[in-house]
C-alpha cells in the first residue's frame, strides 16, 4: 500500500476534487430522488438471527453514489465497486464507470480486481488459523522456522540513513513481530534513505525466484531497528507466508483456497497468475503529468514465478465482502467458521499502540495482527471509531470494518496511486457516509 505526497492546492487536480465536492453536493439536492442505483448482491447474512438492519437514508445513499459518480464524471477515475454492510447484511450497492474505458466494459459485480496489499489480512488470517491449531505460536522465535531471517542483525545507520555496520538482536524477532510489522524488516519505499532504498531496490522484488527464494534473500540485510520497536511498512507478511508454507506443507495458494477460499465461496479470489482467460479484470490506471487517465502496465505483482504473502490476490467485491463480514462475525461466515471467536478478536487487539503511517502525516492508527486499528479517533485523519480496523492497497482498494457501529465497507478501484492522481478521498467519503445515520 502506498499513499502518495498531499498534493498541490493550486493544481489542476485540486480543482477536479472540488468539483466532486459540487457533485456530491447535486447529489444531495435530489434527495429522494434516487432509489438503489445498483441491484444489491444475493450474499448470506453474517448472522441470520439479526433482524433486518436500518437501511441507508436517501440522502447517505446519494451522497455515496455523488462521490463516486463525480470521480468518474470528471475522469479521475476509470471506476468504482462499492458493497455496504450493516449488521451483517448488504445494504447498498454501487458500480459506476468502466472496468475497460477502450472498450466500454461498465464495472459489475463480477469485476475482479488487484487487490494489492489487501492479500495482506487475508495471509494474516492464513497464519492464525495455523496459530489457532497450535502449529504456530505467537510468541515463537521467527529463527525456528527461518534461521537465517529470524537471526538477522540490527543495521547501524549514519546521519544519511546508510548501513554503516551492523549489531546482533537484543530482542529477538518472533511471529508477533511479523504480524503487526514491528519486525524490522523493510521493503516499502516510503523512506527515501539509502539503506531503505536498498531494501526495496535488492529485496523481495528484484530478480526471479519463488517465496522461498526471495525470503532467503533477505536474510544478507539487516534490520532497520530492533524487533517491537516500531510499526514499520515492508516484507514482514511475505516472511509469514514462507512460515505457513513451511508449516502447512503446502503452497500458500493451496493452503488459502482449501482454508479459507473454498469455505467462504470466494471462488473469484486467487493471484493474478491464476486470473482464469476471459474473466472480467479491470484494467489498471494511473495519471499522467496533466492528470488524464492512463492505462498502467503493471509488472510487479505479475511474476508467474511465486505468490506474495504482501501482495498478488485478485478478488471481487462480493468475494471480499464475504471474507470481511467473516472477520466482523468474530470468524464465522454463513455456517462455516474460519476462527474461533478469541482468536478472530485477537486480530483486531492493539498490538502496536500507535505510530501506523506516522510518516505519512496520518495519526491515530494502531495496528492488530494483520490489520490496523484506530487507536484514538479524535486524533485519526478519517472518519471512524475507536476499534474500527481495516486495510487498502496501492490500486485504490479499501475494506473497513466498525465493530461498533455494525458497519462493513469494501470500496475497489483501479488507479495505482501517484502524486499524479491526488488523494484517494472516495473510500474516506463513502465511509464518512455510511457510518452513520
Amino acid at each position: 500500500m502506498r499513499h502518495p505526497a498531499p498534493p498541490n492546492p493550486s493544481s489542476p487536480l485540486s480543482a477536479r476534487r472540488a468539483f466532486v465536492v459540487l457533485a456530491i453536493i447535486g447529489g444531495l439536492a435530489c434527495l429522494g430522488c434516487f432509489g438503489d442505483s445498483t441491484p444489491i448482491p444475493d450474499l448470506p447474512p453474517a448472522r441470520a438471527e439479526l433482524p433486518e438492519p436500518e437501511r441507508l437514508s436517501g440522502w447517505r445513499k446519494a451522497a455515496i453514489d455523488g462521490v463516486l459518480d463525480g470521480r468518474v464524471w470528471l475522469g479521475d477515475r476509470s471506476g468504482y465497486v462499492a458493497l455496504v454492510a450493516r449488521d451483517g447484511r448488504l445494504i447498498h450497492a454501487k458500480t459506476t464507470g468502466y472496468q475497460d474505458l477502450e472498450s466500454q466494459i461498465p464495472m459489475s459485480m463480477e469485476t475482479r480486481f488487484q487487490m494489492a496489499s489487501m492479500t495482506k489480512p487475508i495471509v494474516a488470517v492464513a497464519a492464525m488459523i495455523l496459530i489457532e491449531e497450535g502449529r504456530i505460536g505467537l510468541d515463537d522465535l521467527v529463527s525456528k522456522y527461518l534461521p537465517e531471517v529470524g537471526s538477522m542483525p540490527v543495521a547501524v545507520l549514519d546521519a544519511t540513513g546508510e548501513a554503516i555496520g551492523s549489531t546482533p538482536q537484543t530482542a529477538p524477532m518472533r511471529i508477533r513481530h511479523l504480524l503487526s510489522f514491528s519486525s524490522g524488516i523493510a521493503g516499502a519505499d516510503f523512506e527515501k534513505t539509502p539503506y531503505v532504498r536498498r531494501w526495496r531496490d535488492e529485496g523481495l522484488y528484484a530478480g526471479e525466484g519463488s517465496l522461498a527464494d526471495r525470503v532467503a534473500r533477505l536474510a544478507s540485510f539487516s534490520l532497520l531497528e530492533e524487533p517491537g520497536a516500531k510499526w514499520r511498512y515492508g516484507a514482514s507478511m511475505d516472511v509469514m507466508a514462507r512460515i505457513v508454507e513451511i508449516v502447512a506443507g503446502e503452497p500458500l495458494e493451496i493452503f488459502m483456497k482449501r482454508r479459507i477460499f473454498t469455505p467462504l465461496d470466494m471462488h473469484a479470489t486467487h493471484y493474478l497468475k491464476d486470473t482464469p482467460t476471459g474473466a472480467p479484470l479491470a484494467t489498471m490506471y494511473g495519471q499522467n503529468e496533466s492528470g488524464d487517465l492512463v492505462p498502467d502496465a503493471v509488472a510487479l505483482y505479475r511474476a508467474a514465478d511465486w505468490t506474495p504473502g504482501g501482495s498478488g490476490l485478485v478478488s471481487t467485491a462480493p468475494d471480499y465482502m464475504r471474507f470481511a463480514l467473516m472477520l466482523w462475525n468474530d470468524g464465522e461466515y454463513d455456517g462455516v467458521r474460519i476462527l474461533e471467536r478469541e482468536t478472530a478478536q485477537l486480530m483486531h487487539q492493539l498490538e502496536v499502540q500507535s505510530g501506523v503511517l506516522e510518516i505519512m502525516g496520518i495519526e491515530g492508527l494502531g495496528f492488530g495482527l494483520g490489520v490496523s486499528v484506530v487507536a484514538d479517533a479524535d486524533a485519526a485523519t478519517m472518519p471512524s471509531r475507536n476499534g474500527d480496523y481495516w486495510w487498502s492497497g496501492a490500486y485504490g482498494t479499501s475494506f473497513w470494518v466498525s465493530p461498533s457501529t455494525g458497519t462493513v465497507l469494501v470500496v475497489l478501484q483501479q488507479n495505482k496511486m501517484s502524486e499524479n492522481g491526488g488523494t484517494p478521498i472516495a473510500p474516506f467519503l463513502v465511509q464518512q457516509f455510511a457510518l452513520t445515520d
